[in-house]
């Protein structure tokens, strides 16, 4: 079901010539903006929480080419609870302070400027939106008969 198509114009993830599971990606986006597979949006919520933990709590992310997807639905869950785990362990010890402060975002690709609480704030935003996605994805997927 991950990599099942809703569209013909539709992003997905593939293996490349080494067997390393790559996104589909085109900057600028195109206009539409193509539908998307499961397998997509998981290795989309992996990217850019990868990328705000990198930036936040680390010494940088790999660039958006190099952060592969996992190959499989159990594989992207237990990649993509990892990444939860790392987020609230890297959170739970802050201060208000340190949540009000733009240090740590500085570095972001987007979000710079932005306190820590906002950072966090649009964590919850986007995993919401790419969950429910998800969702509707897995529901058209069982609505086909």
């Amino acid at each position: 079901m991950c990599l099942w198509r809703p569209a013909p114009h539709c992003w997905t993830v593939r293996p490349d010539a080494h067997g390393r599971w790559r996104a589909d990606w085109q900057v600028p986006e195109p206009d539409p903006v193509p539908a998307v597979t499961i397998g997509w949006l998981t290795w989309h919520i992996g990217f850019w929480w990868t990328t705000v933990l990198g930036h936040c709590f680390g010494s940088g992310a790999p660039e958006r080419e190099e952060t592969g997807w996992s190959g499989s639905a159990a594989a992207a869950a237990d990649w993509l609870r990892g990444l939860r785990e790392q987020w609230c362990s890297c959170l739970s010890g802050l201060t208000d302070a340190d949540l009000d402060s733009t240090e740590r975002t500085a570095a972001l690709p987007w979000g710079g400027g932005q306190t820590l609480a906002d950072v966090a704030g649009w964590v919850n935003v986007e995993l919401t939106k790419n969950v429910a996605e998800i969702g509707l994805l897995r529901n058209l997927h069982g609505a086909r008969g």
